[in-house]
C-alpha cells in the first residue's frame, strides 16, 4: 500500500476541522495547529498531531494546508517562519490581487503557493457534490491532487494565482447576494403577517427554478446577442421598481432590490429596453 502524504493544517475553524477530519479518515498524517489550541483536542483524539506553535507545524511536512480568515492572517501566522521548499495551499477567501501578491512574496521565502476556493460549507467538506478551485503552477496541483481530493473534488484552473479566487469570489457573489434576496422576501412577507415558515415551500419553489435560466444566460452573455422576445428589459425594470415600492410601503429597507433596479434603469437608458434582461450585463461591464 502507498504510504498517503503527511501535511499540516493551520487554522481549526468548523471548516478546518472537517478538512483534518477527512485527512485523517483517508489515512494522511496530519498535523494540527491553532492559535487557540483547544480546538485541536477531537482532533488530536481522531489521531492528529498536535503541534506547539505555527514554526513547528510547518517544520512537520512539507504540504501545509491552510484555513484562515485572509491572507493577511497567513502573513501574520507564518511571519518568521522558514517556508523554504513548502507548499502552501491557501483555502482562505481573498482578493484575487492580494492573493497574486501573496504568492510573489511566498516565492521570496521559498515556499509555492497552491490557490484554492472550498465550494461546500463544513458538513460537506469530502461530500462527492463538493468541489475546490485551485491555480497556480500546474506541477504543484499535479503532485498533490490525490491529497487534496479527499476533501472535495479538484478543479484546476490554470497557473494564474488570481484565478481560483476569482471564480470562488464569482460563486460567493450569487451566493451571498442569494441569502440576501430571500430574507428580503421573506421580510416583505412578514409584514403583511405571512410567517416565514408559510413563505417557505413558495421560496423553495422560486429558488429551485432559478437553475433553468443559467444555459440561456450563458449562451446570451458569450454571444452578445439579447433577444427580448420572451421579457424585455423594460418590462423586468417596471417589476423591479414594483419591489421596491412594495418595500418602501411594507417599512422595508429597499436597498437591496433598489440596486437592482437601478441595474435595469441604466440598461434602459442605454438603448437595452427591448432586449432580454441578459443585457444587464453591458451596465455590469461598465
Amino acid at each position: 500500500m502507498t504510504a498517503k502524504t503527511p501535511l499540516t493544517v493551520l487554522g481549526l475553524g468548523p471548516m478546518g476541522q472537517a478538512m483534518v477530519t477527512r485527512f485523517l479518515d483517508a489515512g494522511h498524517p496530519t498535523t494540527v495547529w491553532n492559535r487557540t489550541p483547544s480546538r485541536a483536542d477531537a482532533l488530536v483524539a481522531e489521531g492528529a498531531v498536535r503541534a506547539a506553535t505555527a514554526a513547528d507545524a510547518v517544520a512537520a511536512n512539507r504540504l501545509l494546508v491552510l484555513s484562515l480568515t485572509d491572507y493577511a492572517a497567513m502573513d501574520d501566522v507564518l511571519a518568521g517562519v522558514d517556508l523554504a521548499g513548502r507548499v502552501v495551499v491557501n483555502l482562505s477567501s481573498e482578493t484575487p490581487g492580494k492573493t497574486v501578491e501573496a504568492a510573489a512574496r511566498l516565492a521570496g521565502r521559498g515556499a509555492e503557493l497552491l490557490v484554492g476556493g472550498v465550494m461546500a460549507n463544513a458538513e460537506m467538506v469530502g461530500h462527492p457534490d463538493a468541489y475546490v478551485f485551485y491555480s497556480g503552477p500546474r506541477e504543484v496541483f499535479d503532485r498533490h491532487a490525490d491529497a487534496l481530493a479527499v476533501i472535495g473534488r479538484p478543479d484546476y484552473l490554470g497557473a494564474d494565482h488570481g484565478l481560483a479566487q476569482l471564480l470562488y469570489q464569482a460563486q460567493l457573489d450569487v451566493f451571498l447576494t442569494s441569502l440576501a434576496a430571500m430574507l428580503h422576501g421573506i421580510a416583505l412577507a412578514r409584514s403583511a403577517g405571512v410567517s416565514a415558515e408559510r413563505f417557505a415551500p413558495y421560496l423553495s419553489d422560486n429558488v429551485s427554478t432559478l437553475s433553468m435560466y443559467v444555459p440561456g444566460i450563458a449562451k446570451h452573455v458569450d454571444s452578445g446577442e439579447h433577444p427580448g422576445d420572451l421579457a424585455t428589459t423594460a418590462m423586468m425594470g417596471a417589476t423591479a421598481a414594483h419591489v421596491v415600492g412594495a418595500s418602501e410601503a411594507a417599512g422595508i429597507d429597499a436597498g437591496l432590490p433598489g440596486a437592482v433596479k437601478s441595474l435595469y434603469d441604466r440598461a434602459i437608458a442605454a438603448g437595452h429596453g427591448k432586449d432580454s434582461f441578459t443585457a444587464l450585463v453591458n451596465v455590469l461591464r461598465g
